[in-house]
């Protein structure tokens, strides 16, 4: 411990439960991505309210994993690939990461695509020129700015997401139909429907969310100058993991719930009017125009630029963090660029392939389908290694993972398993 220090901070009195939102509050917003955006609106107007209930099952299992994360970031004081580096063969540990480098550089260009898309649909111009400048802008809030005064940016930039919320009142919506979708769900058991089910457990559930989440805690732990790992500092865990418990179940429903609006204003205004044929987030903007109007089409539109700005980040940001973590080289946005070169270098090489992938000719819904793949691939393993991890006295010490925690966590990991499994038995069938 540090021996100015005093008093634990997560010992001192509980502050409000609005202040206690951090990463968790951030990372459930990332997750609503211009590329979840897309997924959520395809679903809306293919099927209708009928898989609305399925944001009822992700969202605990969500928390879990997420959850379990955090905890071995405050705990250890360590990113995720730095502790899984410690438990875990080299080989194993690069195959992880080489994986989430692919799927994250590729949902960056997704998403960077669907923002200048928006931005051409609100202003005019080029998409492209739009793609690049945000590309840019992000990329120099990251390296130029510091943790302390970026990460209220982020939090910021959450809040943008009830553009959602508000585009839903904008529109007719019959609750009644909603609320017994909901209570009574119409499942079609066919392919494509299954296929809607495991894309939407897919982009609610992604690997760079347990990365971002882990190494956010870490960031805040760098910064004050009273909290320690809870492996040195037994005192801190109750009110530390309150905070976590705390910040992670509201970053997680906040999700969720904007999840729920997307599919609803979709359901209500393409699906009702028979435009099930929505590919991308700049199609269901479009579509909602003529059908909703200019207020709910511009609000849903800055919608997707502004998660994106958030998301993108986000999504660079994990990589970093994955890459120099299993290096053991410095790494954290609480360093300076000269400080932590192979973090930084990770960071800006991520953007730069990712805005390159918009300038390509490759098809940004093709992109995300190998996103989407890939995150198949890498989420199973990575969950049930965080899960090991969490149970590893060496480096959780007496906090290790126990309870309903553990039983959601491996379940969330076993319920990714079976969806990974039909992803690859349904490929190319549908």
């Amino acid at each position: 411990m540090r021996p100015d220090k005093q008093v634990p901070a997560e010992e001192a009195p509980p502050s409000p439960w609005w202040k206690r939102l951090s990463a968790g509050l951030v990372t459930g917003a990332a997750d609503d991505d211009p590329s979840g955006v897309a997924t959520y609106s395809q679903v809306g107007a293919r099927f209708g309210y009928a898989m609305l209930w399925i944001v009822f099952v992700t969202t605990p299992l969500m928390i879990a994993i997420q959850m379990v994360s955090a905890r071995i970031g405050r705990v250890t004081g360590r990113g995720l690939a730095d502790n899984l580096s410690r438990a875990f063969p080299t080989p194993a540990v690069w195959s992880l990461v080489a994986l989430l480098v692919v799927a994250n550089v590729i949902n960056i260009g997704a998403d960077l695509a669907a923002m200048g898309a928006a931005a051409k649909l609100l202003f005019g111009g080029p998409g492209l020129a739009y793609a690049v400048a945000f590309a840019i802008v992000s990329t120099a809030l990251q390296v130029y700015v510091s943790f302390e005064r970026y990460s209220p940016i982020l939090k910021v930039l959450a809040m943008s997401l009830f553009a959602y919320v508000a585009t839903v009142f904008a529109v007719k919506v019959p609750w009644g139909e909603v609320a017994h979708a909901v209570v009574v769900p119409h499942a079609t058991w066919n392919l494509d429907y299954v296929t809607g089910l495991v894309a939407v457990l897919g982009t609610t559930i992604s690997p760079y969310l347990f990365c971002w989440q882990a190494a956010q805690e870490v960031e805040e732990l760098r910064e004050s100058d009273e909290r320690e790992p809870l492996r040195e500092a037994a005192g801190q865990a109750p009110e530390a993991l309150r905070r976590i418990a705390i910040d992670t179940s509201v970053g997680m429903i906040f999700s969720n719930v904007i999840a729920f609006f997307m599919i609803v204003t979709a359901a209500a205004v393409l699906h009702a009017h028979g435009k099930t044929d929505i590919t991308s987030t700049s199609d269901a903007a479009e579509a909602l125009r003529p059908l909703a109007g200019r207020f709910a089409f511009t609000l849903f539109s800055m919608g997707i630029i502004s998660t994106g700005l958030l998301a993108v980040p986000v999504l660079a940001g994990a990589t970093a963090f994955a890459v120099a973590g299993a290096a053991h080289t410095p790494y954290g946005l609480s360093r300076k660029p000269r400080q932590a070169k192979l973090f930084y270098g990770v960071l800006v090489g991520s953007m730069v392939l990712g805005a390159a992938l918009t300038l390509s000719p490759v098809d940004p819904i093709k992109a995300l389908y190998w996103s989407a793949v890939v995150n198949g691939v890498c989420a199973v393993p990575l969950m049930a290694a965080i899960m090991l991890v969490a149970r590893r006295q060496k480096a959780m010490g007496k906090q290790v993972v126990r309870g309903w925690l553990l039983v959601l966590g491996w379940l969330a990991t076993v319920v990714m398993g079976v969806a990974a499994i039909v992803m690859f038995a349904t490929m190319g069938k549908g």
